[in-house]
């Protein structure tokens, strides 16, 4: 797809508030002709280009619902998500966590491949540099987006296929109500916003939202596990699958 936002029809989950709040405005503030602005309660907006839709990612049928809604969908943005404190000794957390982090964007990418396909469009999923490298006071969110960021490189190939491309978002730290209580340096909502559509109109496979976060940046991109990645991608490529 051409990967500016003008006249795109944009669907982000986790609207109401946050890095997805500030999501929907930069798409708007990029020409993007419609947005979607999902989450489990109605976001209310003042630009005609927005769309409130219900929807609870871990729900498969408000994901089905809202996949038969929207029959045009050039980006999907998966934004929601959880972060709880915890110390990894209550399966049930992580289990919500996974539940969220993992399963919810695998589900609604899936629902919505076929109007991203007919699209040629791109998915955007949004990670965590915890994803990388653990962060053990919150550890359930640490297992779930590193998941999450297996997920999306093992679905970069897989989309592919389809015409659609993937974009993994290693989130630093922001000024949101998850990071609240972690005193240190962090960047706005909206700093993240504007730096993830750069990232993806770029057509950037990670993108890195925050100044601390540069020399990881260079350090993955040219990194021998990148490379790796890159060729493991071939076997999908070259039909390389056992029967």
């Amino acid at each position: 797809m051409n990967l500016t936002l003008t006249d795109k029809t944009v669907l982000v989950t986790g609207a109401n508030r946050g890095i997805g709040q500030a999501l929907v405005q930069e798409a708007l503030r990029r020409g993007a002709g419609h947005v979607y602005a999902a989450a489990r309660q109605r976001v209310v907006h003042t630009d005609e280009r927005v769309a409130p839709v219900l929807l609870d990612i871990t729900d498969r049928a408000q994901i089905d619902t809202a996949a038969q809604e929207i029959s045009r969908l050039d980006l999907l943005v998966n934004n929601a998500g959880i972060g709880r404190y915890d110390d990894l000794s209550d399966r049930a957390a992580l289990e919500e966590h996974l539940a969220v982090n993992l399963f919810g964007p695998y589900d609604v990418i899936h629902a919505f491949l076929p109007a991203l396909t007919a699209a040629g469009g791109a998915v955007v999923n949004l990670l965590s540099i915890a994803s990388l490298a653990a962060l053990p006071i919150i550890p359930s969110y640490s297992v779930s987006k590193a998941a999450a960021f297996s997920l999306t490189q093992n679905l970069r190939p897989l989309l592919a296929a389809h015409g659609v491309s993937i974009h993994g978002v290693l989130v630093g730290p922001t000024d949101t109500e998850m990071s609240r209580g972690f005193e240190v340096p962090k960047v706005s909502p909206e700093h993240a916003a504007n730096a993830i559509f750069d990232g993806v109109e770029a057509g950037s496979d990670e993108i890195f939202p925050h100044p601390m976060l540069e020399a990881a940046a260079e350090s993955w991109k040219a990194g021998e596990i990148k490379s790796l990645e890159r060729q493991f991608a071939t076997f999908v490529e070259q039909g390389a699958i056992a029967s």
